[in-house]
Protein backbone atom coordinates (compact mmCIF):
# COMPACT_ATOMS: atom_id res chain seq x y z
CA UNK A 1 0.00 0.00 0.00
CA UNK A 2 1.34 3.22 -0.88
CA UNK A 3 1.27 6.04 1.54
CA UNK A 4 -0.22 9.22 0.03
CA UNK A 5 -1.06 11.44 3.59
CA UNK A 6 1.35 13.85 5.12
CA UNK A 7 -0.75 12.78 7.89
CA UNK A 8 -0.54 9.41 8.16
CA UNK A 9 0.11 8.23 11.79
CA UNK A 10 3.78 6.70 10.70
CA UNK A 11 4.69 9.59 8.59
CA UNK A 12 3.71 12.25 11.35
CA UNK A 13 5.65 9.99 13.78
CA UNK A 14 8.97 9.48 11.77
CA UNK A 15 8.92 13.32 10.73
CA UNK A 16 9.13 14.25 14.71
CA UNK A 17 12.73 12.74 14.30
CA UNK A 18 13.63 16.37 12.57
CA UNK A 19 13.51 17.79 15.70
CA UNK A 20 16.77 17.39 17.26
CA UNK A 21 15.82 16.80 21.07
CA UNK A 22 12.87 14.22 19.88
CA UNK A 23 15.80 12.50 17.94
CA UNK A 24 18.63 12.28 20.77
CA UNK A 25 15.47 10.76 23.16
CA UNK A 26 14.76 8.27 20.90
CA UNK A 27 18.57 7.80 19.91
CA UNK A 28 16.81 7.95 16.18
CA UNK A 29 18.02 9.90 13.12
CA UNK A 30 17.53 10.58 9.33
CA UNK A 31 19.52 10.26 6.52
CA UNK A 32 19.03 10.83 2.91
CA UNK A 33 19.65 9.30 -0.26
CA UNK A 34 20.56 5.76 -1.54
CA UNK A 35 24.42 6.16 -0.81
CA UNK A 36 24.06 7.13 3.05
CA UNK A 37 21.52 4.31 3.20
CA UNK A 38 23.57 2.23 2.02
CA UNK A 39 26.20 3.06 4.37
CA UNK A 40 24.27 2.43 7.27
CA UNK A 41 22.96 -0.79 6.24
CA UNK A 42 26.63 -2.27 5.87
CA UNK A 43 27.00 -1.58 10.25
CA UNK A 44 23.35 -2.46 11.05
CA UNK A 45 22.28 0.81 11.92
CA UNK A 46 18.79 1.14 9.54
CA UNK A 47 16.28 0.44 11.30
CA UNK A 48 13.38 1.40 8.27
CA UNK A 49 13.42 3.20 4.81
CA UNK A 50 10.49 5.10 3.26
CA UNK A 51 10.71 5.39 -0.67
CA UNK A 52 9.03 5.56 -4.25
CA UNK A 53 8.97 1.68 -4.80
CA UNK A 54 10.55 -1.17 -3.24
CA UNK A 55 13.44 -1.79 -1.73
CA UNK A 56 15.59 -4.48 -0.35
CA UNK A 57 17.54 -3.67 2.51
CA UNK A 58 15.78 -6.25 4.84
CA UNK A 59 13.99 -3.78 7.39
CA UNK A 60 10.55 -2.85 7.06
CA UNK A 61 9.82 0.00 4.22
CA UNK A 62 7.11 2.19 3.82
CA UNK A 63 6.48 2.94 0.27
CA UNK A 64 4.96 6.55 -0.63
CA UNK A 65 4.08 8.96 -2.92
CA UNK A 66 6.83 12.01 -3.96
CA UNK A 67 4.59 14.43 -1.52
CA UNK A 68 5.12 12.57 1.58
CA UNK A 69 8.54 11.91 0.94
CA UNK A 70 9.47 15.73 0.30
CA UNK A 71 7.69 16.11 4.11
CA UNK A 72 10.33 14.07 5.63
CA UNK A 73 13.44 15.85 3.39
CA UNK A 74 15.43 18.55 4.60
CA UNK A 75 17.00 19.18 1.35
CA UNK A 76 15.46 21.18 -1.82
CA UNK A 77 16.14 17.99 -4.46
CA UNK A 78 14.06 15.02 -2.33
CA UNK A 79 15.83 11.94 -2.80
CA UNK A 80 13.93 8.49 -3.85
CA UNK A 81 14.99 7.65 -0.28
CA UNK A 82 15.26 8.04 3.44
CA UNK A 83 16.05 5.91 6.07
CA UNK A 84 15.80 6.18 9.63
CA UNK A 85 18.95 4.86 11.89
CA UNK A 86 19.80 3.91 15.72
CA UNK A 87 22.52 6.40 17.09
CA UNK A 88 26.04 5.13 16.43
CA UNK A 89 28.39 3.26 19.48
CA UNK A 90 30.06 5.77 20.87
CA UNK A 91 32.08 3.69 23.17
CA UNK A 92 34.91 2.61 21.27
CA UNK A 93 38.54 3.16 21.55
CA UNK A 94 39.56 6.77 20.65
CA UNK A 95 43.12 5.52 19.01
CA UNK A 96 45.98 7.57 19.20
CA UNK A 97 45.10 10.23 16.34
CA UNK A 98 42.46 12.53 18.25
CA UNK A 99 41.05 15.85 16.81
CA UNK A 100 38.77 17.42 19.56
CA UNK A 101 36.64 20.51 18.71
CA UNK A 102 35.94 22.97 20.72
CA UNK A 103 32.42 24.72 20.18
CA UNK A 104 32.47 24.02 16.50
CA UNK A 105 29.01 25.28 15.52
CA UNK A 106 28.68 25.42 11.72
CA UNK A 107 27.51 22.30 10.75
CA UNK A 108 29.54 22.39 7.27
CA UNK A 109 32.62 22.92 8.99
CA UNK A 110 31.80 20.00 11.14
CA UNK A 111 30.97 17.44 8.39
CA UNK A 112 34.04 18.69 6.26
CA UNK A 113 36.47 18.03 9.27
CA UNK A 114 34.88 14.72 10.14
CA UNK A 115 34.71 13.60 6.34
CA UNK A 116 39.37 15.12 6.08
CA UNK A 117 39.66 13.19 9.78
CA UNK A 118 38.78 9.78 7.58
CA UNK A 119 40.80 11.07 4.56
CA UNK A 120 44.10 11.67 6.99
CA UNK A 121 43.67 8.66 9.18
CA UNK A 122 42.71 10.07 12.31
CA UNK A 123 41.33 7.48 14.81
CA UNK A 124 38.53 9.56 16.58
CA UNK A 125 36.84 13.25 16.69
CA UNK A 126 36.00 14.40 19.71
CA UNK A 127 33.11 17.15 20.29
CA UNK A 128 32.65 19.53 22.89
CA UNK A 129 29.26 19.33 24.51
CA UNK A 130 28.64 22.33 23.01
CA UNK A 131 29.36 21.53 19.52
CA UNK A 132 26.54 20.77 16.78
CA UNK A 133 25.39 17.58 17.31
CA UNK A 134 27.04 15.50 14.24
CA UNK A 135 23.62 13.81 14.11
CA UNK A 136 22.19 17.46 12.47
CA UNK A 137 20.97 16.90 8.83
CA UNK A 138 23.58 19.45 7.40
CA UNK A 139 26.52 17.73 9.13
CA UNK A 140 25.61 14.07 7.88
CA UNK A 141 24.98 15.41 4.49
CA UNK A 142 28.35 17.55 4.47
CA UNK A 143 30.43 14.07 5.80
CA UNK A 144 29.01 12.04 2.88
CA UNK A 145 28.48 9.07 4.58
CA UNK A 146 32.28 9.41 6.56
CA UNK A 147 30.21 9.74 9.82
CA UNK A 148 29.68 5.62 9.67
CA UNK A 149 33.15 5.26 8.74
CA UNK A 150 35.18 6.77 11.86
CA UNK A 151 34.55 7.44 15.97
CA UNK A 152 33.03 10.37 16.26
CA UNK A 153 31.93 11.50 20.47
CA UNK A 154 30.45 14.11 22.43
CA UNK A 155 31.95 14.39 25.98
CA UNK A 156 33.04 17.16 28.13
CA UNK A 157 36.55 17.80 26.69
CA UNK A 158 38.34 19.35 29.78
CA UNK A 159 37.98 16.26 31.58
CA UNK A 160 38.73 14.18 28.80
CA UNK A 161 42.16 15.99 27.80
CA UNK A 162 43.01 15.74 31.25
CA UNK A 163 42.43 12.05 31.16
CA UNK A 164 44.61 11.91 27.80
CA UNK A 165 47.90 13.83 29.70
CA UNK A 166 47.30 11.67 32.08
CA UNK A 167 47.64 8.71 29.70
CA UNK A 168 50.94 10.33 27.99
CA UNK A 169 48.67 12.31 24.96
CA UNK A 170 50.54 14.96 23.98
CA UNK A 171 47.51 18.02 23.73
CA UNK A 172 48.14 20.91 21.03
CA UNK A 173 46.12 23.57 21.10
CA UNK A 174 45.69 26.16 18.03
CA UNK A 175 46.40 29.50 17.62
CA UNK A 176 46.87 31.60 14.58
CA UNK A 177 49.49 33.58 16.63
CA UNK A 178 52.62 32.54 18.47
CA UNK A 179 53.28 28.23 19.52
CA UNK A 180 55.27 26.20 17.18
CA UNK A 181 54.51 25.47 13.07
CA UNK A 182 52.93 22.28 12.53
CA UNK A 183 55.86 21.68 9.68
CA UNK A 184 58.40 21.94 12.94
CA UNK A 185 56.60 19.38 15.27
CA UNK A 186 57.95 15.65 15.64
CA UNK A 187 54.98 13.80 15.82
CA UNK A 188 54.08 11.68 18.90
CA UNK A 189 53.08 8.00 19.00
CA UNK A 190 49.94 10.13 21.01
CA UNK A 191 47.96 13.36 20.36
CA UNK A 192 45.24 15.43 20.19
CA UNK A 193 44.82 18.35 18.49
CA UNK A 194 42.04 21.01 19.97
CA UNK A 195 40.79 22.80 17.34
CA UNK A 196 38.38 25.95 18.18
CA UNK A 197 35.21 28.09 17.48
CA UNK A 198 34.87 29.82 14.47
CA UNK A 199 34.69 33.04 16.38
CA UNK A 200 37.07 32.75 19.44
CA UNK A 201 39.02 30.11 18.71
CA UNK A 202 40.40 27.52 21.51
CA UNK A 203 38.80 28.53 24.72
CA UNK A 204 40.95 29.85 27.96
CA UNK A 205 40.68 27.19 30.22
CA UNK A 206 41.21 24.65 27.30
CA UNK A 207 44.32 26.11 25.84
CA UNK A 208 45.72 25.96 29.17
CA UNK A 209 45.86 22.41 29.46
CA UNK A 210 47.68 22.32 26.23
CA UNK A 211 51.11 21.06 25.82
CA UNK A 212 51.96 23.21 22.91
CA UNK A 213 50.37 25.70 20.35
CA UNK A 214 50.35 24.95 17.26
CA UNK A 215 50.23 27.35 13.85
CA UNK A 216 50.07 27.42 10.12
CA UNK A 217 52.50 29.23 8.33
CA UNK A 218 50.43 31.44 6.12
CA UNK A 219 51.60 34.71 3.50
CA UNK A 220 50.97 37.84 5.76
CA UNK A 221 48.10 38.93 4.15
CA UNK A 222 46.09 36.39 5.71
CA UNK A 223 44.76 36.64 8.93
CA UNK A 224 43.09 33.16 9.37
CA UNK A 225 41.46 29.94 7.91
CA UNK A 226 37.96 28.24 8.29
CA UNK A 227 38.32 26.10 10.85
CA UNK A 228 37.61 22.92 8.92
CA UNK A 229 39.99 24.10 6.67
CA UNK A 230 42.60 24.59 8.79
CA UNK A 231 41.65 21.57 10.87
CA UNK A 232 42.25 19.84 7.15
CA UNK A 233 45.48 21.01 6.46
CA UNK A 234 46.48 20.07 10.98
CA UNK A 235 45.80 16.51 9.96
CA UNK A 236 47.48 15.78 6.66
CA UNK A 237 50.29 17.39 8.28
CA UNK A 238 49.83 14.84 11.37
CA UNK A 239 48.96 12.17 9.71
CA UNK A 240 51.52 8.83 9.71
Amino acid sequence: MVITSVNNSKIKEIKKLKNSKYSKEQKLFLIEGEHLVKEAFKLNLLKLTISLDDVSYNVPNLIVNKSVLESLSSINSTPNIIGVCKYIDENKPLGNRILILDNIQDPGNLGTIIRSSVAFNFTSVVLSLDTVSKYNNKVIRSTQGMLFNTNVISCDIKSLIKKLKDEDYMIYATDVVGGVNVKDIKKPSKFAIVMGNEGSGVSSDIKDLADCNLYIKMNKDCESLNVAVASSILMYEMQD
